[in-house]
């Protein structure tokens, strides 16, 4: 059976003649396969488009950098501008599931995610402490309270 790219769970194929035998001799009825796609380890599916996420450091974020993003189709470059926030989703068009008939493809969605160091070595702990002593956070941004208060409640 050729399953055909982009079809998704649920979807029904049918082949013609490939069924039970007919009553009185009468010909072969048609087969239906009901399709079940497995999940994938990277990938998430909705519809025609795919939802993936990528691990960024805080100097990526910061300071912007181009990084690589699994695809169906191999790697792809993504670039970060700086003051890119944990959670921004970036959209690659195109690089998502084939649309079944081959009418164009969906998109891919790839959330980023700021890592944090679980230990650091002493010059990364050196350089740290000296931008702590130069930061200017200004916590006091309304946007930024209201983000608390919905975090909280």
């Amino acid at each position: 059976v050729k399953i055909p790219a982009g079809v998704e769970t649920g979807s029904r194929l049918r082949i013609n003649g490939e069924g039970e035998a007919g009553a009185q001799g009468g010909g072969s009825g048609d087969l239906f396969v009901v399709i079940h796609v497995k999940e994938h380890e990277i990938f998430e599916r909705q519809g025609a488009n795919l939802y993936s996420a990528a691990p960024i450091t805080f100097a990526q974020a910061a300071l912007g950098a181009e990084i690589k993003v699994k695809t169906l189709d191999g790697e792809e470059d993504l670039k970060i501008p700086s003051g890119t926030q944990t959670g921004t989703v970036f959209r690659i068009k195109s690089k998502g599931m084939p649309a079944i008939g081959g009418r164009g493809r969906g998109d891919m969605f790839v959330a980023v995610t700021l890592i944090t160091p679980k230990t650091l070595t002493k010059e990364q702990r050196k350089l740290l402490e000296q931008l702590a002593e130069v930061e200017d956070m200004d916590f006091q941004d309304e946007s930024f309270m209201d983000k608390v208060r919905n975090i909280f409640g």
